[in-house]
Formats: structure tokens, C-alpha cells, sequence
């Protein structure tokens, strides 16, 4: 292979990425290189790209954390991936794999834990350095294209969803029924959940009874809370939140039974009131889900590569990535995008 490489870089927050060749990496001791088939383009990069939040990125970085590849270097003591593995870089980078934290298998919230894309150079490049231990291993049979959503998008809401502890023939709410709440839907009906899709856009809503949702309400013609109530009485069990919204965030709290709970993925800037004597008398749990473990990701792919969920997508190369980011900051995409790398 060639020593350069194509990739997309912030080069200052809020201004168009710059697509420049750069120098391939070499992997270190512990670490791998993959060369990029697919990577797949989620809200966090524009967040990323424009400085949004409180811990910011150092310009100039590569984004994306939705990479998929082929493993072409090992560094020196790499053991558990083999030359030629189909992995994934995802959010999770690394994490120090020691803290209570990760000794409870929580190192998503591991306080040294880096993130592709983000803390380290992801997936909008033509190679990625990786850490062999946090990388998502695609089953047989996934295509590139397929598995970039599931490392993200899918690992998050499918998480999101166990958070709830909705069982088996119970309620849940999907709010958003976009990028995120398309997977979640196929999720929750593959667990085996009755499912409402709530979301602002009627477009949305016909996809989501076409991907098996039992009841859809658009928010915008009424409270989402008293016409469920209506429907299901009582509220749902468990309330996924994926929009980026602070009404929307309301509105699931609202849409929580007795005893349930509201889990929140979605990310809007601000902050929100809870209805406390609500909250306190019906027993209510509001909670925070980022991303998922290494275990959520094996058990988010292997719902994908058995035919059960599958992201609806659009393929767009390297090139047209700020494009891909003006349609996002406009809400101008109806799913999930993903470029395409060609073999060079």
C-alpha cells in the first residue's frame, strides 16, 4: 500500500471539514491499523465538529466512530484480532480497563476512557489506528455498509432499551423515530416490547409502522402522553428519548407508567425541569444511557447479522462529508449516512 491516505479534518471548529492527504499511520505496540471500508456518519460528529460540548476535541482531528475495516498492520503484543479481521472503531476507543468502573464493566463511563473521533482520529479516513481491545469484531456475513450504524446508532439505543427494563410484552416508547428510533424500533420488536413511535414527522411515523410499530403518534397534534394514555392506558413501562429535544424529553417523562422508566440518549444543549411530586409519587426513574459496553456491542451485531434489525442508508463518499453535515444541521437526512471508501 501507498503511505498516504485521504482523510476529513476540523481544522477549526464551525468551519467545513478539510479534505487533505495525510501520512498512513503506523501502529505502535498495542495497537492496529484498519483500512476503512465503510464509516458511517452520526450527529456527534457535527457536535464534534463544531466545539459543541463542554469537553471539546483538539483541532485539527479526524471524526467518525462508526468505522468498519479490515485489519492490514499489528503492532508488536497485539494477540486477540488476526490480519485481515473485519472490526469496528467505535466511540469507545479505550478505557484504562482497571477503575471501579471498569471492573464493572462499565467503561463507557471510565474517567480515562478516549473516544474515536473525538479524542482520537476516527473513521472519516482511509485508515484508523485502533485499540484491538475495544474494537467491535463484525460477524460473518455483515457487510461493512451494514454493520457502521450498529456500532452506534444500534449499540446505543439498543442499550438504551435494556436500560428500561421493559419485559417481554410491555410497553415502550420510542421517541424519535429518525436515525436513532428507526433501529430502536426493530430492537425493542425483536425483544419482544409493544411498541409506540412518537415523533413530529408524519414521513417518520409511515416508516415506523412499516418497521412493526403497534401504535405511532404524532406529537405535534396533541400531548403524546394523554393520547397514549388513551390507547394503552396507564403510560408505557419504559420510555426510550433518542431526540435531541428538551420538549421531547418532557414529553417522555410524561409518557412513563407507574414504576417505569424514562431513558435518555438524546443529547440537546440546556437543561430541564422534572416534574418532582410526579417523579416522586408514581415511582418514576429517569435515567442517563451513553452508548454501550463492549458486551452490548457483540449482542447489538449479532441481532443485525441474524436479519433482525437493519439500518435504512445512504451511501456517500468521502468527499461530499460536509454536504452530509450541512442536511444534518438542517435535519435533512432521513436515517443514517454512510461513505463509502473504494478500493484504491
Amino acid at each position: 500500500m501507498t503511505n498516504r491516505m485521504q482523510a476529513a479534518f476540523v481544522e477549526r471548529f464551525g468551519e467545513p471539514l478539510v479534505l487533505r492527504a495525510c501520512e498512513i499511520p503506523s501502529p505502535g505496540p498495542g495497537q492496529i491499523l484498519v483500512k476503512t471500508e465503510a464509516c458511517g456518519v452520526c450527529h456527534t460528529d457535527l457536535h464534534a465538529a463544531r466545539g459543541d460540548w463542554p469537553l471539546k476535541p483538539t483541532p485539527p482531528f479526524i471524526p467518525g466512530h462508526e468505522g468498519i475495516g479490515r485489519v492490514v498492520a499489528l503492532g508488536s503484543g497485539v494477540a486477540n484480532v488476526r490480519l485481515g479481521d473485519r472490526v469496528g472503531v467505535p466511540w469507545l476507543y479505550s478505557a484504562c480497563g482497571h477503575c471501579e468502573y471498569c471492573l464493572k464493566a462499565w467503561e463507557t463511563v471510565c474517567a480515562e476512557a478516549q473516544f474515536g473521533g473525538y479524542t482520537r482520529n476516527g473513521g472519516f479516513a482511509e485508515y484508523i489506528l485502533a485499540d484491538p481491545d475495544y474494537v467491535a469484531h463484525i460477524p460473518d456475513g455483515l457487510s461493512a455498509i451494514d454493520a457502521a450504524p450498529i456500532i452506534c446508532a444500534g449499540i446505543t439505543t439498543y442499550k438504551g432499551i435494556k436500560e428500561t427494563e421493559a419485559k417481554p410484552g410491555e410497553w415502550i416508547v420510542i421517541s424519535g423515530a429518525g436515525g436513532l428510533g428507526h433501529l430502536a424500533i426493530q430492537y425493542a420488536k425483536a425483544m419482544g416490547l409493544n411498541v409506540c413511535a412518537v415523533d413530529i414527522d408524519d414521513g417518520k411515523l409511515d416508516q415506523a409502522t412499516g418497521l412493526g410499530a403497534d401504535l405511532t403518534i404524532n406529537a405535534k397534534t396533541g400531548d403524546p402522553a394523554s393520547i397514549l394514555r388513551q390507547h394503552i392506558g396507564g403510560g408505557a413501562h419504559g420510555v426510550l428519548v433518542t431526540a435531541p429535544s428538551l420538549t421531547a424529553i418532557r414529553q417522555g417523562v410524561g409518557m412513563t407508567r407507574k414504576l417505569g422508566t424514562c431513558v435518555l440518549v438524546g443529547l440537546p444543549p440546556g437543561e430541564f425541569p422534572l416534574p418532582l411530586f410526579d417523579v416522586v409519587a408514581n415511582c418514576i426513574t429517569v435515567r442517563g444511557s451513553f452508548v454501550g459496553t463492549r458486551q452490548d456491542m457483540a449482542e447489538a451485531l449479532q441481532f443485525a447479522a441474524q436479519g433482525k434489525v437493519r439500518a435504512h442508508v445512504e451511501l456517500q463518499p468521502l468527499s461530499a462529508i460536509n454536504r452530509v453535515f450541512e442536511r444534518l444541521e438542517r435535519g435533512d437526512v432521513a436515517a443514517r449516512v454512510v461513505l463509502e471508501f473504494s478500493d484504491r
